[in-house]
């Protein structure tokens, strides 16, 4: 039963967008604050494509991570999900310190990503809760 449910294309989607959703998180969190931080460029991603890109990778690739000795080995910032698919924001009032983040964008991207990723919660319980639900009437 397990195995199927690691084929399931609705839960992979729901796993792959929930990982995205946190990564964006992080990297909103970046931005916020770094807002007073001199040429700091904010920084953000195209959700969907990145999801699509995501999606389309075939179910048989395994991602192989790395054993280390020391957590200063390898970065742990967001991007190593989002990987090449950052885009710098271009703000709408550029400031005299080269520093590109917008407070109200942020907030609002910040708050609407919050919301989404609290949606696809909501969905894997649904999901989960019907599985069971099949699985006691039977």
């Amino acid at each position: 039963m397990i195995s199927k449910l690691d084929k399931d294309k609705e839960l992979n989607l729901y796993h792959q967008a929930l990982n995205l959703r946190a990564a964006r998180q992080e990297l909103l969190s970046s931005n916020v604050a770094n807002a007073d931080t001199p040429n700091f460029k904010a920084k953000d991603i195209d959700f969907s494509s990145v999801l699509r890109e995501k999606l389309s990778l075939t179910t048989n690739t395994t991602k192989v991570g790395l054993i280390t000795t020391s957590s200063g080995h390898i970065s742990t910032d967001p991007t190593g999900i989002l990987e090449d698919n950052l885009l710098y924001r271009v703000p709408l009032q550029p400031s005299a310190d080269g520093n590109t983040v917008d407070m109200n964008m942020e907030r609002t991207q910040f708050a609407d990503n919050s919301i989404k990723y609290d949606v696809i919660i909501t969905l894997i319980k649904d999901k989960f809760s019907d599985l069971s639900l099949a699985m006691q009437e039977r």
